[in-house]
């Protein structure tokens, strides 16, 4: 049998996003997928722990809407998302808060009842907070036993400062402090209408749009508007954290760049990838494939809105750990000194547009890229542009940005281990 011939897409196609207005002027977004029966409604509320102004409060807030409200416990509302399969998730990050329903089609009146009152009605028990303060206190605890844990919160301090708040972390004791009345005031101040979108997909019809409208046209409004600013970086480029008895040493390596609206951040994904972002990339072949010094090894580019950043992790055997640095360095340098070969490029190229391709395969991973694209500025019209960036990246533009972003001074490196 003959292999059907490879084809590489040179356009994506995706459902036309319609943008709706509600009346408190909060933007709604209806992707229209009908030949899927299924619905997701998403609130993204500029409420990330950027916006906290106590430890925790960001995640917590967003954590508890759903563990008691006007009419229903914590319970009730599991056992009605339960009996009618429809699901709630919650995301949370430095910038903003995911609120994320799905349901059948044909159960969204149903499940909307519950959006409602998750979304504009919650209470926050008081009984409810201590319970899940002391959980994620001991979570917290066990979590920080790990190296990875430790790397990764090391890494976001040393690159952008204690104080910071994309670096800033709290100790468990701090979760002591959460209380109802804390919640309620952050929940009030950034669950707003000038603080959210909200983004459709799915079998979006003229039923599901209007009970949208509906539930959106109630979020309150703030008067004034606040601003966060964000204090100067205070890097530290070389940090090690002893762990006296771990086997493993976690590296986290990389440098401070800029957000995704930046001119070189697409070709810098193209770099990032053939240095970690594959199974096949530089880092994997040498470290795991030739060296044997880990599972895994990864780099990517990290977007927050106000910052951005390359991270390479891995973690390493403790007896390997300053060889396994050594070999990072090395394949980096790599890349600042000799032009990558393009057969190696094509591939990377072809892998990202596959990937992209993956993702946009259906109303959900749709409805992903159209909030990232919303919450950076554009309209979906940057995926093609994202596409023909990758294609139009070359050889040459490599090894500049190379040159340009990755000289060995610039570089912040967070090491986690036993190092007796």
């Amino acid at each position: 049998m003959t292999q059907p011939q490879l084809v590489i897409p040179s356009q994506i196609e995706v459902p036309t996003v319609k943008k709706h207005i509600a009346e408190n002027k909060t933007a709604i977004y209806a992707i229209n997928c009908p030949e899927y029966e299924v619905v997701r409604i998403s609130f993204v509320f500029h409420a990330g722990t950027v916006t906290q102004l106590h430890p925790f409060t960001a995640s917590a807030t967003a954590n508890m809407l759903a563990e008691g409200t006007e009419l229903y416990t914590s319970q009730q509302i599991a056992e009605k998302l339960d009996y009618y399969g429809s699901y709630f998730d919650i995301n949370i990050d430095r910038d903003y808060a995911y609120i994320t329903f799905c349901c059948l089609s044909k159960f969204f009146a149903a499940t909307a009842e519950i959006i409602e009152q998750i979304i504009l009605h919650p209470t926050f028990p008081e009984s409810e907070v201590v319970t899940y303060r002391n959980k994620r206190k001991q979570q917290l605890s066990i979590e920080r036993r790990k190296v990875e844990t430790l790397a990764r919160e090391n890494f976001a301090q040393a690159m952008f400062g204690k104080e910071h708040p994309y670096g800033i972390s709290y100790s468990e004791e701090q979760y002591d402090s959460l209380s109802s009345e804390i919640l309620r005031e952050h929940y009030r101040r950034c669950y707003t209408a000038e603080r959210c979108i909200v983004v459709c997909s799915g079998s979006i019809s003229d039923e599901v749009l209007d009970c949208t409208q509906r539930i959106t046209n109630q979020l309150l409004s703030q008067s004034g508007s606040e601003n966060i600013i964000m204090p100067p970086y205070d890097t530290t480029h070389s940090l090690r954290i002893p762990h006296s008895g771990a086997v493993q040493s976690s590296i986290r390596m990389g440098r401070m760049l800029f957000p995704r609206t930046h001119e070189d951040f697409i070709p810098m994904q193209v770099l990032s990838t053939v240095l970690g972002g594959y199974f096949g990339s530089r880092l994997m072949q040498n470290l795991r494939e030739r060296n044997g010094f880990t599972y895994g090894v990864f780099s990517a580019m990290v977007n927050f809105q106000q910052a951005g950043y390359l991270a390479i992790a891995t973690q390493v055997g403790s007896e390997v750990t300053e060889q396994a640095l050594s070999e990072i360095a090395r394949e980096i340098e790599q890349l600042r000194t000799a032009p990558i070969p393009n057969e190696e490029l094509e591939l990377v190229k072809n892998i990202m547009a596959g990937e992209m391709m993956r993702i946009l395969d259906g109303p959900f991973g749709i409805a992903d890229v159209t909030t990232e694209n919303i919450l950076c500025g554009f309209d979906n019209s940057h995926i093609q542009y994202n596409l023909e960036r990758i294609r139009q990246t070359t050889t040459e533009e490599i090894l500049s940005l190379a040159q340009r972003y990755l000289a060995p001074a610039d570089l912040v490196t967070v090491v986690v281990g036993d190092f007796e």
